[in-house]
């Protein structure tokens, strides 16, 4: 179905139109929330939130970038809140541990993996996630969407709503910070 007539039909609550477009955009929707989460059980839940949000506010897309670039702007948005909820959990969990109030914080598991990465690959995929989680919000977006997404720098100035000359600094930053996290990590295995 033509994107246009989809969104539309969207537009007017059609649950067919709805399920296309969760049949459509799901794995990227997906991979873009587990790209920034590092966790499936959150990446589905950020899923399931940035496609309930489009459902609900479909009709202020206004059809100025493409359906997808605003999709990704859901998705990357819920993925942030849900690290900043996580966060602040974690953060208030210590401190009631530190107060007496609960004896347990809450655990981060310790390694992700990412189920695209060949099992021959788990260790040095996991210290490659470890060091992404590692950057600044923006440029481990920018590097998500060039990286993992394949997303041109272009596509994702519009995704982030900034200019390509931006996108091309983010992505030089990223791979720089990457590149030292890396080599210190390696030099002290």
């Amino acid at each position: 179905m033509d994107e246009q007539i989809l969104i539309e039909k969207l537009k007017q609550g059609d649950e067919a139109a709805f399920k296309e477009v969760v049949e459509t955009w799901q794995n990227m929707v997906y991979n873009t929330a587990l790209g920034i989460l590092q966790n499936a059980e959150d990446a589905e839940d950020v899923a399931q939130e940035a496609f309930v949000q489009a459902y609900e506010s479909i009709k202020t897309f206004k059809a100025e970038s493409k359906f997808s670039t605003w999709l990704y702007r859901i998705t990357i948005s819920k993925a942030l809140d849900h690290l900043r909820r996580k966060k602040r959990k974690k953060r208030f969990a210590y401190l009631q541990s530190l107060f007496g109030a609960d004896s347990e914080a809450i655990a981060e598991k310790p390694d992700f993996h990412h189920p695209g990465v060949a099992l021959d690959n788990k260790e040095r995929a996991a210290v490659l996630f470890k060091a992404i989680n590692q950057l600044p919000e923006n440029q481990k977006i920018a590097f998500t969407l060039h990286k993992m997404e394949g997303l041109s720098y272009r596509e994702i100035s519009e995704v982030m709503k900034t200019s390509l000359s931006s996108v091309e600094s983010l992505m030089h930053r990223a791979k720089t910070n990457l590149r030292k996290w890396l080599e210190k990590y390696y030099e002290n295995t």
